[in-house]
């Protein structure tokens, strides 16, 4: 019978997945929920998911693995309101940038036969310059050739993570296995930084004084830095991203401040060869990093392509029925 995928948020994360998985409806079958139900009835038609279920517990307590793509200030009450639900070694991942906190909750509220694995997905380099969000930017391919951050508690059974590892293949991306720290550290630069980077440009030039004229001329270069606070679509999710992260969000600022202390000292100083040194240092940076992130020829991706066939038949053929066989067989 066909594997039973619950996708719990249906925005842009959530339901690119579902598009992704909408090839294979032969062998998945997904049931989509949103805390908006117009949300969920115009990803049915959209072919996003195959059904919707706007009972939260409902629409858990069929899945064999449960993703939750919905931001941070979310989750614990979903693993309050779906604990009960949640069949015999069932598989629940979530998406939020932020882990360590997170599999706290997991481990406090979700029962014991639940595994819980943490993943953090990184668009594909053909969206890296969209800035959209939400369901109507949903893509089939939105994570090809990407990364995804797959950290899990000890003791997780393999099969458990070899799911996963499997399911973030078939959307054609690949994973890094890491711990709930290291991950946080990484995503405290490579996420939270630029959107705190993002609200202080803001802060410093909004309402302050020559903004009314300033305004006016403000163009490329300020929509696109001031475009990372558009992330979330609150304060309090950022806001509570941080305080989860707290530490290394801290070691992040202080590392932006001594760079931007770096370029005021030089101008201060009348230190111009070291400053244009420094903007050269950025600039070729940002090239490398653009090159080495369009290309998407990271070694875990390299491995990941060996044997395709083999990976399909083991996520969606017999390792599944045989792990998720129905009580009644």
């Amino acid at each position: 019978m066909p594997v039973q995928i619950t996708i719990i948020g249906l925005g842009q994360t959530g339901a690119s997945i579902g598009l992704a998985l909408a090839a294979h409806k032969d062998r998945i079958f997904t049931v989509g929920h949103d805390i908006n139900y117009k949300t969920e009835q115009r990803a049915k038609s959209m072919g996003i998911v195959d059904v919707t279920n706007h009972n939260l517990p409902s629409s858990v307590e069929n899945a064999d693995l449960i993703i939750l793509a919905i931001p941070v200030t979310q989750i614990r009450k979903t693993f309050e309101f779906i604990s009960q639900d949640i069949k015999k070694d069932a598989v629940l991942v979530d998406l939020s940038p932020v882990k360590a906190e997170v599999s706290k909750w997991a481990k406090e509220i979700l029962p014991a036969h639940c595994h819980y694995i943490g993943l953090v997905p990184a668009i594909g380099p053909g969206y890296l310059d969209k800035i959209e969000t939400g369901l109507d930017s949903a893509k089939a391919d939105m994570f090809s050739r990407s990364i995804f951050l797959l950290s899990a508690p000890a003791g997780t059974p393999g099969e458990a993570v070899k799911l996963v590892t499997d399911l973030v293949r078939l959307i054609g991306a690949s994973t890094v296995l890491t711990d709930f720290v290291e991950s946080d550290g990484l995503m405290s630069s490579a996420y939270l930084l630029p959107q705190l980077v993002s609200a202080s440009l803001l802060n410093a030039t909004v309402d302050q004084p020559g903004w009314q004229e300033a305004q006016k001329v403000a163009s490329r270069t300020y929509f696109s830095v001031s475009s990372a606070l558009s992330e979330q679509d609150d304060a309090e999710t950022l806001t509570t991203l941080s305080f989860q992260n707290r530490e290394n969000v801290i070691r992040a600022l202080d590392r932006m401040i001594q760079s931007m202390l770096t370029l005021r000292d030089d101008l201060e100083n009348k230190e111009e060869e070291d400053f244009k040194n420094t903007l050269k240092s950025a600039q070729q940076g940002r090239l490398n990093w653009l090159n080495e992130r369009n290309k998407g020829e990271w070694d875990a991706i390299k491995d990941d392509k060996v044997e395709k066939v083999s990976i399909m038949e083991t996520l969606l053929g017999s390792a599944l029925s045989k792990r998720f066989k129905p009580k009644d067989e």
